[in-house]
């Protein structure tokens, strides 16, 4: 299965799916080479590589669909459209088992964060997939999502971004750093998730600021992912430097 990121590399192992590429990641190019040969094409990033995805379906007949691996219904819903296209009875009923386990797992040990993320206010600000899969993600935290980025998404993205923001979030065409200050102001925002070049943006206003570039250290996709996540944004809410940025100097 070509696929964009080997996040999950190791759900497929038990879910019994020989991953043949990732592209682009950490690819060689016997990988890419012997691609076509896949059964079923799995796409993340629409912006770049669903031209790909299309051409390989004409060309060679592998069916693909766009997936995410953020988020525990996401990931899910990913490995079963993998078993789906695929076609096996007994793979489809093996994934379900394996995503019955993986859930009731990492459901059980996200219990104590989601205590203290519910209903902490989040803006993010990432491009193309990211935008709404990450809002799906931290939905499930029991977060409020008051507006994530449109930069660089297709209209598809921003069509599922509208469906998961609903009443309560915005789209942002032009996240620049004027934008940005006025929208922490205005929508009380607790936290924000985002690439390095709004980092500085967020630390001068005080506010909480979590990496989601993707040359961060730890990894936010499939189930561990989640515990990932939730382990930093706990961290990052609650860390006492930023209270204390807000106190009048002593002197």
């Amino acid at each position: 299965t070509p696929l964009y990121s080997s996040a999950a590399s190791d759900v497929y192992k038990r879910q019994g799916i020989k991953l043949l590429a990732c592209i682009t990641g950490d690819s060689r190019y016997q990988d890419i080479a012997s691609c076509h040969r896949a059964k079923v094409n799995m796409v993340v990033c629409s912006k770049a590589l669903l031209s790909l995805a299309r051409k390989m379906e004409e060309k060679y007949g592998v069916p693909y669909f766009e997936g995410s691996f953020y988020g525990i219904e996401n990931t899910s819903n990913t490995l079963r459209n993998i078993a789906r296209l695929l076609g096996d009875k007994e793979l489809m009923e093996r994934t379900e088992r394996l995503i019955a386990l993986k859930e009731e797992e990492v459901k059980k040990k996200l219990e104590p964060y989601i205590g203290k993320l519910k209903g902490r206010r989040v803006l993010i600000n990432t491009g193309g997939v990211k935008s709404w899969s990450m809002v799906s993600q931290v939905k499930e935290l029991g977060m409020i999502v008051v507006g994530t980025s449109s930069k660089k998404s297709t209209s598809e993205d921003k069509k599922r971004m509208l469906e998961l923001l609903g009443d309560e979030g915005i789209l942002i065409d032009e996240p620049n750093p004027k934008e940005l200050v006025r929208l922490f102001k205005d929508l009380k925002v607790d936290v924000l998730m985002a690439g390095g070049r709004s980092k500085f943006v967020a630390l001068k206003e005080y506010i909480p600021f979590l990496d989601t570039n993707q040359e961060r250290m730890k990894p936010y996709a499939g189930y561990e992912g989640m515990l990932v996540l939730a382990e930093e944004l706990v961290r990052t809410l609650y860390s006492p430097v930023f209270e204390l940025c807000r106190e009048e100097s002593p002197w």
